[in-house]
């Protein structure tokens, strides 16, 4: 199936092959997308399963990624170059590509692991060589190639776990081994989960994860090992909590305590609501906080939404019925210098500090 680079066509113009998203993709960038594509892990499947169409000399196989654009294709010499007349070339948008005087039958290729879709696998040639049984063989071998990426997802994970397994055994405490996905190879201490739902950006040290709290991440080969720590527990003295206002719209809170420290990137709104709890130890109801935020205090299912999704990211730090900070929790604002409020003024009309 793989082709070499020299196979990338340039039609010049709006001709065929220029979809909705501009012309084709340059050699480097469809070289790129071969080599970080999950698909080239099928193409022998996609190879074997549809060779009596690229050996009936009639016909073309083409491999698109989720975007739509062809990374590679095979056919004898005759048949690509009247797909290069149609625009069918490596590189090209295929979802622009209307080759009205061929028939083509495709079929999706999905991550077995969460469904996204990887992209489309479509054989194409003149209506008289298409059989009516065309479709359905295109979606078998799809569905061949998805059970290939189930195995290799299941034999990077034993992987993962013959590493793991004396780790676990060695620390003997709560821990998880997930790759690079979130998902889980081996655990201990702990109830399994199929999948720990880990941050787009992924570093070694502490942070919160939002299934297992404050957490300590350390690399392993294909993976991470996830060991969640204990939060220091309210009224223990020793939880600390810092609401950085100090640079507008970078908002962060900093949570530590025991052996634990973290920071986050918070948004507008999040910043609000601790900024309101901060200033406000006794507390607030839900209708307090909605005519804080939203100048309307009937807004209550707003406001408890909001504060679901600090309690989740704050824990032990944060109590309700009244919505507070706990109890023995310490609580720094940083405010700006001499500078501008840290909200706008069309912000939450609660919370203007001058």
């Amino acid at each position: 199936m793989p082709h070499p680079p020299s196979d990338v066509t340039r039609h010049p113009g709006a001709g065929p092959g220029h979809g909705p998203h501009g012309g084709p993709l340059s050699r480097e960038e469809v070289e790129r997308r071969r080599r970080t594509s999950r698909l080239r892990h099928v193409l022998p499947v996609l190879h074997e399963g549809l060779l009596p169409f690229t050996d009936s000399g009639r016909h073309v196989v083409t491999v698109a990624d989720a975007e739509g654009r062809v990374l590679w294709r095979e056919g004898g010499a005759a048949v690509l170059r009247r797909a290069d007349g149609y625009g069918l070339a490596v590189g090209v948008d295929r979802r622009g590509t209307a080759v009205r005087t061929w028939a083509c039958a495709g079929a999706p290729i999905t991550d077995p692991r969460d469904g996204r879709l990887l992209g489309t696998v479509d054989v194409s040639g003149p209506p008289a060589a298409h059989h009516p049984a065309t479709l359905a063989l295109v979606g078998s071998v799809a569905k061949l190639a998805e059970a290939r990426l189930r195995d290799l997802h299941l034999a990077s994970l034993e992987r993962l776990r013959a590493v793991a397994a004396p780790v676990l055994a060695r620390i003997g405490e709560r821990a998880v081994a997930v790759d690079e996905n979130g998902w889980t190879a081996a655990v201990t201490g702990m109830p399994y989960t199929r999948r720990v739902v880990l941050p787009r950006a992924l570093s070694p040290g502490r942070g919160r994860l939002p299934d297992l709290g404050v957490c300590s991440v350390e690399p392993l080969p294909g993976g991470w090992l996830v060991r969640p720590c204990a939060e220091p527990p309210p009224g223990s003295g020793t939880a600390r909590l810092v609401l950085d206002l100090t640079h507008p719209h970078r908002w962060t809170v900093t949570a530590s305590g025991g052996a634990c420290r973290w920071t986050h990137r918070i948004g507008a709104r999040h910043a609000e609501l601790l900024y309101l709890l901060a200033r406000h130890r006794a507390g607030h109801s839900a209708s307090a906080l909605a005519a804080a935020l939203y100048g309307d205090p009937a807004r209550t299912v707003t406001v408890r939404a909001e504060m679901s999704r600090m309690r989740r990211l704050l824990g032990a730090y944060l109590e309700h019925r009244p919505y507070r900070f706990a109890e023995g929790v310490e609580v720094e604002i940083l405010l700006p210098e001499d500078g501008p409020e840290p909200f706008p003024r069309a912000a939450a009309p609660g919370v203007h500090t001058r």
